[in-house]
């Protein structure tokens, strides 16, 4: 089903009353609320590699720091060459960003769409980014909690088609988005299928930008091989979730060959630094420190889904690193445990969910258990 969306419901993130919902991961303002230091705040907000930064990075990160006096590569080559080998794709179809967030806001500035089309739940910057840029008319396909907010694919690309009525004209969208797996129900969608929806994309002229920011975590669903073949295919990559890069800021995009110059011209220069760049390349390809990270995320989910189902706790599966839970309170929940210094993201600003949904990250074992503990005392019939 397609629905207008609701200008009013942007943004994400924490809720202490009083205060407006933000992203999650604000652990300063709960640390200032409560007077604790920073690090006695456990966020299970942000979802991110419990391993924390890869050892590579720590050992180097002083001998980079020396040359931070220089301006960093524009261009992000070296990078670019690691990411190139690594998913063997050529470098010139790669755009390094401050984060995929940046690539996400530059490709409706760029590329300028008239209509867009976006998942509801989904992550909100998708929507944002399309409003300030030019204003663009974005429609919001509902995702169905009786369905695990699985995506029908046939459904997908019929409402992408435009082929449903709607208050737009029936030429199909411009440019279309998925996130993949979502954030925040942890769904997948399987390969076969999102290249389905490429194919679809590609015959109604529909740029489709597929957001891979978590598929580190379930690789094998990954198209990023395949935007070489398909002109109106963008494949986005985050290095802050699974290389716990969050506070530098680093993700990158593979973008069919002929819009690589338009990106560049509405880019702003310099905004991926110079420890981003080289912790980056470090880290690129890791193995040992992804085989590390899927034992460590396989055991502690199935030590929270365990748990989650002997406290009748409501959870959604996820392929991600990340849990979407149905309480059965409200945003008290949420406040709890904020006194408990346990940071949960709030979902009740997501388009398509309420405040009877929260988003919990799979952590340590330590964190996971003090996280149960306090759930089982607020969500437990």
């Amino acid at each position: 089903m397609i629905q207008d969306t609701d200008k009013n419901n942007l943004g994400s993130g924490l809720w202490v009353p009083g205060s407006e919902i933000e992203h999650g991961g604000n652990i300063y303002k709960l640390a200032e609320k409560l007077n604790l230091a920073e690090n006695k705040v456990i966020d299970f907000s942000t979802s991110i590699n419990p391993l924390g930064i890869p050892r590579r990075v720590n050992s180097n990160i002083k001998k980079w720091l020396i040359r931070s006096c220089n301006y960093p590569d524009p261009d992000a080559t070296e990078l670019r060459e690691k990411i190139s080998e690594y998913h063997n794709i050529s470098p010139e179809t790669i755009l390094c960003g401050n984060g995929s967030t940046e690539l996400i806001y530059l490709i409706p500035r760029a590329l300028t769409p008239m209509k867009v089309l976006i998942t509801a739940p989904t992550f909100s910057e998708y929507e944002r980014a399309c409003r300030i840029s030019n204003k663009l008319r974005v429609m919001s396909y509902e995702l169905k909690r009786e369905n695990n907010f699985d995506i029908n694919t046939d459904e997908f690309i019929n409402a992408m088609a435009n082929l449903q009525p709607s208050a737009f004209s029936l030429q199909p969208f411009a440019m279309a988005f998925l996130c993949n797996p979502n954030n925040p129900t942890g769904r997948a969608v399987k390969k076969d299928s999102v290249l389905k929806i490429a194919d679809a994309a590609k015959m109604l002229k529909c740029y489709f930008i597929v957001d891979e920011a978590f598929i580190d975590f379930c690789p094998d669903n990954t198209v990023i091989n395949n935007v070489v073949d398909n002109p109106y295919l963008i494949v986005l990559r985050s290095m802050t979730k699974f290389y716990s890069l969050s506070g530098l800021r680093i993700g990158y995009g593979v973008f069919p060959l002929h819009l690589i110059e338009r990106l560049k011209n509405f880019k702003e220069p310099w905004s991926v630094n110079s420890l981003a760049q080289k912790a980056a390349s470090a880290v690129i390809g890791d193995h040992v420190h992804a085989n590390t990270t899927f034992k460590l995320i396989e055991k502690e989910k199935k030590f929270l889904e365990d748990n989650f189902k002997n406290n009748g706790i409501k959870f959604f599966p996820s392929d991600a690193n990340f849990y979407l839970l149905k309480i059965k309170s409200d945003r008290d929940v949420v406040f709890q445990l904020q006194k408990k210094s346990i940071l949960v993201r709030d979902c009740s600003n997501f388009k398509g969910l309420d405040s009877s949904y929260i988003r919990v990250a799979v952590k340590s074992r330590k964190d996971n258990t003090l996280l149960l503990k306090e759930l089982s005392k607020l969500c437990t019939v």
